[in-house]
């Protein structure tokens, strides 16, 4: 994988049966430009596929550029979308995937998407925790989630390869001129993760100020031990293949990011004293 070009490199399975598609999204901060994923899943059973969020929606045409592929190499249909919750880079593709998937239930905490396609609402399911889909030798469970962005989120988790999909859960950036683009975290060896997950969350993640993440920190731990993860895969982060080694740095961003004062904007502007 190193060897290849970033665009190459996806669709990439990262676990046997789970792939990750989409592209990065540049922003700047700190005069430095950014990379960071609005990443989409496909899951693959032997008798139907979910799709993970929906990526935001420029990514629409790579993600179904990608589907595309997969499907072409035999991967069972979409039949599912799963959606952590209702913020545009996770769910940005949504109606279009709707319209060009007709066979596709939208599954989740489905609140006031029947708001914004009224068309759909007859295929909308809604899960609570513990809840499964049945893609054929495998299930995609709504599981808690720990670190949410809105009063809705809920994380995925795939039962068989005991894939958890966290949505705003290890959120952080990487290097596009450092090749990152399209490498599990592992791989990303000049990335300096606690850092990149400091800023996400600093910008991204204001509530973490106002709580104790040591106490999420831990909550953490005893969910993934609960559910024996063996890989993550954030929706704004590389994917995470060695949960013991580099769980704790992510962690150690978080609660960094709860100890800084509040930033502000991502550029900062001088401000002019009043008289």
């Amino acid at each position: 994988m190193l060897d290849k070009t970033p665009a190459s490199r996806m669709p990439r399975e990262i676990a046997p049966g789970v792939f990750w598609i989409g592209d990065c999204l540049a922003q700047r901060h700190k005069g430095k430009i950014y990379h960071g994923y609005n990443a989409a899943f496909l899951v693959a059973g032997e008798t139907a596929s979910c799709l993970v969020e929906t990526g935001h929606p420029k990514d629409f045409p790579v993600i179904e550029r990608h589907m595309n592929e997969l499907f072409a190499r035999g991967v069972a249909p979409l039949k599912y979308l799963f959606v952590t919750h209702q913020e545009t880079p996770h769910c940005g593709g949504l109606g279009r995937v709707l319209k060009t998937h007709p066979e596709a239930i939208l599954c989740g905490d489905v609140s006031d998407y029947h708001l914004a396609f009224p068309q759909y609402e007859h295929r909308m399911q809604w899960m609570k925790e513990g809840d499964e889909i049945d893609l054929g030798g495998r299930t995609l469970m709504a599981v808690e989630p720990v670190i949410r962005d809105l009063r809705t989120t809920w994380w995925g988790f795939d039962t068989r390869e005991r894939v958890l999909f966290p949505g705003d859960g290890f959120a952080y950036s990487h290097y596009h001129e450092d090749g990152h683009c399209g490498l599990v975290a592992e791989e990303a060896v000049s990335l300096d993760l606690p850092d990149v997950s400091s800023t996400f969350a600093d910008l991204a993640l204001f509530w973490t100020k106002f709580a104790d993440m040591n106490v999420y920190c831990d909550r953490l731990d005893q969910l993934i031990e609960r559910l024996g993860v063996k890989t993550i895969a954030p929706t704004h982060g590389l994917p995470i293949t060695n949960v013991k080694l580099t769980v704790p740095k992510v962690q150690e961003g978080l609660k960094a990011a709860a100890l800084m004062p509040e930033s502000g904007t991502n550029e900062k502007v001088a401000m002019t004293p009043m008289a």
